[in-house]
This record gives structure tokens, C-alpha cells and sequence, in this order.
């Protein structure tokens, strides 16, 4: 009877250990996925901007730094990275 109490107890404790160990280790790995997530969405804004603007003469440079204010932001992002261009 102890025997199998402490088995449970055991193979209770080991299944705690792999959810709480793999809770840990995917939260990093959900980060990342939304920073390459907003980073493409920040690049289809960008592109889908300069398509456009090229009719008006507007262009906004693509590089890392706007990628990702544009997709942390959204519209707005790319509305400020539009008011920094005619700015400078």
C-alpha cells in the first residue's frame, strides 16, 4: 500500500515538474513569436504605404527600426514614422 502511495505520489510530483518546467520555458518562446508576428505585419504596413506613396512622391526607408515601430504601433506607428519623414 505504501509502495504504490509513494508511486503516485511520485509520478504526481514528475508531471508537476514537466508542466511547470515547460510553462517556463514556452512564455520566452510566445515573445518572440509575437515580436516576429507584429514585425510582419510592421513590414506589410511599410510596403503597402510605399506602394502607395510612390504616386505622391512619399517614401518611407524599410529598415529594422521602422519594421518594428510599425508593427508595436500599428497605424499610428506609421503615422508618426510619416510626420518623422516630412520632419527631416
Amino acid at each position: 500500500m505504501v509502495d504504490t502511495l509513494q508511486v503516485l505520489f511520485a509520478i504526481g510530483f514528475i508531471v508537476f515538474l514537466v508542466y511547470l518546467v515547460s510553462r517556463i520555458l514556452l512564455k520566452p518562446l510566445k515573445l518572440v513569436l509575437k515580436i516576429i508576428v507584429n514585425s510582419l505585419f510592421g513590414l506589410l504596413l511599410l510596403w503597402g504605404f510605399n506602394f502607395i506613396g510612390a504616386f505622391f512622391g512619399i517614401l518611407i526607408p524599410i529598415n529594422v527600426v521602422t519594421i518594428l515601430l510599425a508593427g508595436f504601433l500599428g497605424i499610428p506607428g506609421l503615422i508618426l514614422l510619416i510626420i518623422m519623414q516630412f520632419l527631416l
